[in-house]
């Protein structure tokens, strides 16, 4: 166990699956007490037990955040409930991954159900955590963008709009909320080996072309971007305000 985050809250949305399992996990690891929220239950336990096996503290709180404004309250209450006051952290991760599809055939279904995930929990959890922090004077937001909202991507048009939506929050929160020492800062994960990714051919087979042309030559792992959640949530990046930190093997500068 490591100590940059002792005693400090931290609640991270979807982190049940994929990258933000390991970002709660990375959050314990530094001592931080993390409430841990998706949509099964199961997974849910599955990922306490985890952390508490590796020497953490966890407790899980079930929320489904594209069912609206009352769902993220009750989160965020929970999550207040449990941290004792405001919450020293949060991670705006729970997001839809999108298949690509053309435009034309996305429907509005899918639009509504994307946008309410991707971006209003992150913009209706925020307004309800982050104030409280500021009436405090510190705490830390990082929101987990993509580098699809930093450039065009064709059959990708929603999930990249969302994105980019969450990339110009970031922006508009770190200048909102700096100035009562509110850090927010974004995380842009590249290609990153995740279990949805590993399980599907077709989308391994659309990520073969990038892979071979970034700097890198291979995909992230969800520790690695785990990683860059934990420094912008430490000390260590305390005056760092609205910076995108991009985790893709090179990506974005190519």
């Amino acid at each position: 166990m490591n100590s940059r985050l002792q005693d400090r809250t931290a609640l991270v949305t979807g982190s049940t699956d994929g990258i933000g399992v390991a970002i709660a996990r990375a959050l314990a690891a530094e001592g931080a007490y993390v409430v841990v929220s998706g949509r099964n239950t199961a997974r849910g336990e599955k990922v306490l037990a985890a952390i508490a096996e590796a020497g953490g503290r966890a407790t899980f709180v079930r929320a489904d955040l594209a069912d609206g404004a009352s769902a993220v309250r009750d989160l965020a209450d929970a999550a207040h409930a449990v941290a004792g006051g405001p919450l020293d952290i949060l991670v705006n991760n729970a997001a839809m991954l999108i298949t690509p599809a053309p435009t034309a055939e996305v429907g509005e279904e899918l639009i509504d159900r994307a946008l309410a995930t991707n971006v209003k929990a992150a913009f209706l959890l925020t307004g309800l955590v982050a104030p409280a922090m500021a009436a405090r004077g510190s705490g830390a937001v990082i929101n987990v963008g993509s580098i699809n909202g930093l450039f065009g991507a064709a059959e990708s048009a929603l999930y990249s709009a969302t994105k980019a939506t969450i990339h110009s929050l970031t922006k508009s929160w770190a200048d909102e909320y700096g100035p009562s020492g509110v850090r927010v800062n974004t995380v842009a994960p590249g290609p990153t080996v995740t279990e949805k990714v590993t399980a599907s051919a077709a989308m391994q087979e659309r990520l073969a072309p990038i892979l071979a042309r970034i700097p890198s030559r291979r995909p992230s792992t969800p520790e690695e971007v785990a990683h860059a959640v934990v420094f912008l949530a430490s000390d260590d990046a305390s005056n760092i305000h609205g910076a995108t930190l991009s985790v893709d093997g090179g990506r974005a500068a190519i």
